[in-house]
């Protein structure tokens, strides 16, 4: 019975084109139906896990316990479904023993109808309880797909068949044993490709430019040679993974046409997928492809086919005689799984038809606006508004007698340099909008950054629009206002064009764009830090002077004091001198009568022994005698 289910299940799989992405996280809501990985591999043939259960017989209402064990394996998805109608909608849900290890999808609008891994740890064993609907079928039976590895899984493993009490015995259909599908042969290429009839019979996209793949191990290389009704595809480049182009009908991802060439081991894998939105590329049927062949030499692989120029009735490929934007990308390969790739795929500059006439061609890593866009941004916040806070800091003393159109030019400077800042930050902004079409979801923390500082540069103009008069008391914190806003755009500004490099849209070197930025950086805070010291050294200096100048002043006046008390001092030593000398001639001229009192002291005491000598005369006449 086990062998007839499981012939079953094989056959079912192979009737079934629906495919399902494999997600660490387990969310495969939308691969419910078809439980099919498509990696781009076969999937096992013999299951080597088991489904058990608690019991053989239930009754609606009832919860039975299913159990899934085996080797080692990462990923996995649980169904019960109806076992006379494997392809109906799945039957009742399921309740978690464990929910660490799993957790319950809502698949057919049914919540918790099947059972996923919550993350890609190893695991042995899962056990959850499922619970029985009371619109159950008579027969229920479990399916499992079961991942081990990227490469390695197994598909619809069935599991017993629980049936009602009442119920007729179940009996197996007998299915037709479909052989596994196998893959198209593909041969070895014996030489790299040649360029030497790009522009004549071959349409080739390089990179750089005119290299050539025959002579330079790091030239990209893609063409395409019309043969009637098909087209001979050669893809080469340096890889140690994968190497895809796509055809696109714009310049960003969703929607395309892809071709992968994988490296597994020391074997290429030629791989058609289709692309859906910015994720992992949904892998398709090689029936498609003919004349596959590959080469894997000195680090660069190659891989060359052949397809039909119209694949009608044949979904998700494009007719190659239409114009496409042309998308080329590589990256890393793991055990047959692809990563994300590590730059901005080349992109063609315009749409081509590679079935038209043959051209020589080359292509971008980055979109021409987004490079714009950083351009601009780095000028406006690296540039104009650095020099015109430099010029509102430290160049109002200097040019505070200089005027322009009836403003101090410093002022006049400042506005225009900042204004100029605000004029740029606005044609930057929309760029990466009309770029994408809308907001970027991919960009990380860059673009709300972006919408900051784009907010502060439209602030700080209106403020100044309504900035109060000079002595006016709100003018001090308009001041700090003004100040405030803008230094935290510059910051804001620095950290968004630090993020804003690591993005893949602008293609830049690794290491030398952030060694660049932190230099510019560095230079502008290093000369505000000069700049600032300077002019806190010359104010120092001037209030130094100033009281210097205070200091010699007082100095002087003591001088001067000093000098006047000391002239003043021998004025009036002389006077007492010359008083002295003139009482001791008086008592002489006394006795003669003829004595001339030429100055008479306010006090006499000075000598006290000559009173009765002293007399004071009028025109030679005695008047009185003091």
């Amino acid at each position: 019975m086990a062998v007839s289910g499981f012939t079953l299940g094989t056959c079912i799989l192979l009737l079934h084109i629906s495919y399902v992405a494999n997600y660490p996280n387990g969310k495969v809501t939308q691969s419910c139906h078809g439980m099919i990985p498509e990696h781009g591999h076969s999937p096992q043939s013999v299951p080597v896990h088991d489904i058990s259960v608690s019991q053989m017989t239930f009754r609606p209402g009832d919860q039975i316990e299913v159990t899934l064990s085996g080797h080692p394996f990462k990923g996995f998805l649980l169904e019960a479904r109806n076992a006379e109608d494997l392809n109906g909608p799945p039957v009742g849900s399921f309740t978690l023993i464990d929910s660490e290890v799993s957790q319950l999808l809502t698949c057919e609008d049914i919540q918790g109808s099947a059972v996923s891994h919550r993350s890609a740890s190893k695991k042995t064993e899962v056990k959850v309880y499922w619970n029985a609907p009371s619109s159950a079928p008579n027969h229920t039976q479990f399916l499992v797909t079961v991942v081990e590895k990227y490469k390695v899984y197994w598909v619809k493993i069935p599991g017993p068949i629980i049936s009602q009490p009442n119920a007729f015995p179940f009996t197996t259909p007998k299915a037709t044993i479909v052989p596994l599908p196998t893959l198209p042969p593909a041969s070895h290429l014996t030489k790299p490709f040649s360029a030497s009839d790009c522009g004549n019979k071959k349409f080739c996209i390089r990179s750089p430019l005119n290299c050539d793949p025959e002579k330079e191990a790091s030239c990209v290389f893609l063409s395409f040679t019309r043969d009637d009704q098909s087209v001979m595809v050669e893809m080469s480049g340096p890889s140690k993974g994968y190497l895809s182009f796509a055809l696109s009908h714009d310049q960003w991802m969703g929607d395309d046409d892809a071709y992968l060439c994988i490296q597994e081991d020391q074997t290429v894998y030629i791989q058609p997928s289709h692309l859906m939105g910015r994720s992992h590329p949904v892998m398709d049927s090689r029936d498609t492809l003919e004349d596959m062949a590959w080469r894997l030499a000195d680090g660069v692989m190659q891989c060359s086919f052949r397809r039909n120029i119209t694949l009608p009735g044949v979904k998700n490929r494009f007719d190659l005689n239409t114009s496409y934007y042309i998308f080329l990308a590589d990256g890393a390969a793991n055990d047959g799984r692809i990563y994300k790739h590590s730059q901005q795929p080349l992109i063609t500059y315009e749409k081509y038809d590679v079935t038209d006439s043959p051209k020589n061609i080359g292509g971008s890593h980055s979109v021409l606006l987004l490079k714009v866009h950083g351009a601009l941004m780095f000028v406006a916040w690296m540039t104009t508004v650095s020099i015109g806070v430099l010029v509102a800091r430290f160049f109002k003393p200097v040019w505070s007698k200089a005027f322009f159109l009836g403003k101090a030019a410093w002022f006049q400077v400042h506005r225009m340099l900042m204004f100029t800042t605000t004029a740029l930050t606005c044609i930057a902004f929309v760029m990466p909008f009309i770029y994408r079409g809308g907001w970027s979801r991919h960009a990380g923390y860059h673009p709300y950054l972006g919408c900051i500082v784009m907010t502060l540069a439209i602030l700080q103009p209106l403020l100044a629009v309504f900035r109060p008069p000079l002595h006016d008391p709100r003018r001090q914190m308009f001041n700090w206002t003004h100040w405030s806003m803008g230094t935290a755009a510059r910051i804001i500004a620095v950290a968004a064009m630090f993020l804003g490099m690591d993005l893949p849209g602008l293609n830049l070197p690794d290491s030398r764009k952030t060694y660049a930025m932190i230099g510019f950086v560095a230079w502008h805070v290093g000369t505000e830090i000069v700049l600032e010291l300077k002019y806190w050294t010359m104010t120092e200096f001037r209030s130094f002077s100033h009281l210097l100048q205070q200091k010699q002043r007082v100095m002087l006046l003591k001088r001067q004091c000093w000098q006047f008390m000391s002239v003043e001092m021998l004025l009036f030593s002389s006077y007492f001198y010359l008083q002295s000398a003139i009482y001791e001639q008086a008592k002489t001229l006394a006795f003669a009568g003829q004595v001339i009192i030429i100055i008479k002291p306010k006090k006499v005491e000075a000598c006290p022994d000559c009173l009765e000598h002293i007399c004071e005369f009028s025109f030679g006449r005695l008047r009185s005698c003091l």
